[in-house]
């Protein structure tokens, strides 16, 4: 048998907080409060010491002058910030490498084929010309994706699914030049450096801004330093990868036609290869001012004619069997 308990309305005494409460509350309230209040004051104590700011000093000058130490040109001479040595972008590069091949095992192109052959054929006459002594890796993978990339340390990856684009071998060798001269340029110790450079200092900054300031700050610092200088670096190859192909006896005219078809095709579907890029347009207008330069550079390494090399090398990409998933 169950037995309610019940209580009179009017007697509120059982609603009352006990002394103890009352205590645990106040001590919880107050301490609390106390405790916070000593931080901040611990906190401006430490603003207002002579050696935070002394030592805040002496961190800024030594960065300042560790920044300008390894400032260096890049080879169109454009200053940059680089402090990752070449054998650190290797071993970074070497495991993403693993990752890749691990990722796509399943959709290598096999060795020897027709297709890794015409791959293999335009990026070593380009590699060539570079005289960069690495332990250069050429795969394709056969995907519909329309990208192509270098790791660090000389790992290209072509999908087979920007070969109908590039359409013949001078289309190829802008892309892969590209891509090669990315590896020539190290772009992508430059962008370890920089990464690296914004972490210290948004550990400093959190000493001094509020947490939700400096994440606005971060995602600024996205926008205004991270992608002008990733389009920064894209230009920067689009130039050089101009130069190497026409170094290899491809015609750097063909370059135009091939970014006038990746504008195509981004209207479609934009290639990954396309990711914070330039626009097309403006690469177009930025290769026709590199193209004397080229043509000359062209010349110097003692090519035949365009008009004779471009019956080979701008033979179309469908006489060419591609093997598909």
């Amino acid at each position: 048998m169950f037995k309610v308990f019940s209580c009179n309305p009017l007697n509120t005494s059982l609603l009352r907080p006990t002394r103890a409460q009352l205590r645990k509350y106040r001590d919880s309230r107050y301490g609390w409060q106390h405790n916070r209040q000593q931080q901040q004051q611990k906190q401006k104590q430490i603003w207002h010491t002579r050696g935070f700011w002394y030592t805040t000093g002496v961190a800024g000058t030594g960065g300042i002058i560790y920044y300008q130490q390894h400032l260096e040109d890049s080879p169109t001479g454009r200053r940059r910030f680089i402090n990752v040595s070449p054998t650190q972008e290797h071993q970074t590069g070497l495991q993403a490498y693993q990752q890749i091949l691990s990722q796509y095992q399943w959709q290598l192109e096999p060795a020897g084929t027709s297709t890794d052959r015409y791959v293999r054929r335009v990026a070593e006459r380009i590699i060539k010309v570079t005289n960069m002594d690495l332990e250069w890796e050429i795969h394709v993978i056969r995907s519909k994706e329309k990208n192509a990339f270098v790791l660090p340390g000389g790992k290209i990856f072509v999908f087979s699914g920007i070969l109908p684009v590039a359409a013949n071998e001078d289309g190829l060798a802008t892309i892969l030049a590209h891509e090669i001269a990315h590896q020539y340029a190290r772009h992508s110790a430059e962008k370890l450096s920089q990464a690296r450079l914004l972490q210290v200092f948004y550990i400093i900054a959190s000493f001094f801004v509020d947490p939700s300031v400096l994440q606005m700050g971060q995602a600024m610092s996205g926008l205004l330093l991270e992608l002008p200088n990733s389009r920064q670096c894209e230009q920067e190859a689009d130039q050089l990868g101009l130069y190497f192909m026409s170094m290899a006896c491809y015609d750097p005219r063909e370059a135009i036609g091939l970014w006038q078809r990746m504008k195509a095709a981004e209207q479609v579907s934009p290639p990954q290869f396309l990711n914070t890029h330039p626009s097309t347009d403006s690469r177009i207008d930025s290769i026709r001012k590199w193209l004397p330069m080229a043509e000359s550079k062209r010349e110097n390494a003692n090519c035949p004619n365009p008009e004779t090399t471009r019956a080979f090398f701008s033979q179309p990409w469908t006489k060419i069997t591609v093997s598909r998933e």
